[in-house]
């Protein structure tokens, strides 16, 4: 396994693994016993950073969340995990009723939400101190003065290390780090967004906003982690949910585009050179890029978590990754 530091603050930063474990489904379509041995299997093989969110499957089972959570919180009990695991979660999108959704009825991120969002996670989870904690969506009808004070009075009382942001507009995230850093307060320095080696589309309006998807990286966000080496970029979905490998390629409409089949043909020939799968020649190129990128992958089985560790030992070649990377 390799590693990188994510924070500054020598009182908050982490070491973590460049290849973090998404524990999404875990606790509902995931059962506990492959959960475990999934979980089991990537720390034996040095993993050190696993997400989850306290929202984490509202939808499997139209309830608010929080199995993935729990399932966690048993494993680590069970295991005696300590700190030496980071364990990130994320809060803001929690439905406040089941049957509903964040969309219409979530939690927001007031700071008697954030409060209320983090002591409820350490519980689940069993930690005095969550690592890392992100603002999992956007809440416009909260200031956002009124977000950094929420998080960062968690922050000096020592429940919570490191904060983080998801699904927000690079423009906030850049006022919000503004606002803190004016205030003397700490900052967002963990980033995680939608990433991945093929293009998506982020002009077609959503559910969250009809300026478009924000939850996506595009070359705003690109350049913002490029010039601020503070910042630490996680994408998530980095496999696209297993299209890479489906002969279908159901990519959808945010990738049907021009681009799409060019960085195919690309990935393609990279992938026959290797002889790896397409999924690891992915994960390689965000773990090795310019601007390094820490890819959350999640696993149904140990197998599918097998083939993603294997991406961290790939190292592409220069001409492999100028090939990747040209592909217009």
């Amino acid at each position: 396994m390799k590693y990188r530091q994510i924070g500054t603050d020598p009182a908050t930063r982490r070491q973590v693994s460049v290849l973090s474990l998404g524990a999404m489904l875990f606790g509902t379509r995931t059962d506990e016993k492959t959960s475990f041995a999934i979980l089991d299997r990537y720390v034996e093989a040095g993993g050190t950073f696993i997400d989850t969110s306290n929202n984490y499957a509202y939808w499997i089972n139209d309830g608010q969340g929080g199995e993935s959570e729990r399932v966690l919180g048993r494993w680590r009990a069970s295991r005696g995990i300590g700190d030496e695991i980071t364990i990130a979660t994320k809060m803001g999108a929690r439905p406040l009723a089941p049957g509903t959704g964040y969309v219409e009825n979530g939690e927001g991120l007031s700071p008697e939400a954030i409060r209320v969002a983090a002591e409820q996670s350490r519980e689940r989870l069993g930690m005095d101190r969550l690592p890392l904690l992100y603002a999992h969506v956007e809440d416009p009808s909260t200031p956002l003065a009124r977000t950094v004070e929420g998080f960062a009075s968690l922050v000096a009382e020592g429940t919570v290390g490191l904060l983080g942001v998801s699904n927000h507009w690079a423009w906030k995230v850049e006022r919000a780090r503004a606002i803190a850093a004016a205030a003397g307060l700490p900052r967002y320095e963990v980033l995680q967004y939608s990433h991945s080696y093929l293009r998506r589309r982020t002009d077609q309006p959503d559910a969250l906003s009809p300026d478009g998807a924000y939850g996506i990286v595009d070359g705003n966000l690109l350049s913002y982690v490029r010039d601020d080496p503070s910042l630490a970029l996680v994408a998530y979905t980095p496999l696209l949910s297993g299209a890479y490998v489906r002969d279908d390629k159901p990519f959808g409409r945010d990738l049907d585009h021009a681009g799409t089949p060019v960085r195919l043909a690309a990935l393609a020939e990279v992938v026959a050179q290797t002889g790896a799968t397409a999924n690891q020649v992915v994960l390689s190129w965000l773990i090795g890029g310019e601007t390094p990128v820490v890819p959350l992958v999640g696993a149904s089985s140990v197998a599918q978590l097998d083939e993603s560790l294997a991406a961290v030992d790939l190292e592409l070649t220069p001409a492999q990754r100028a090939r990747l990377d040209g592909a217009h």
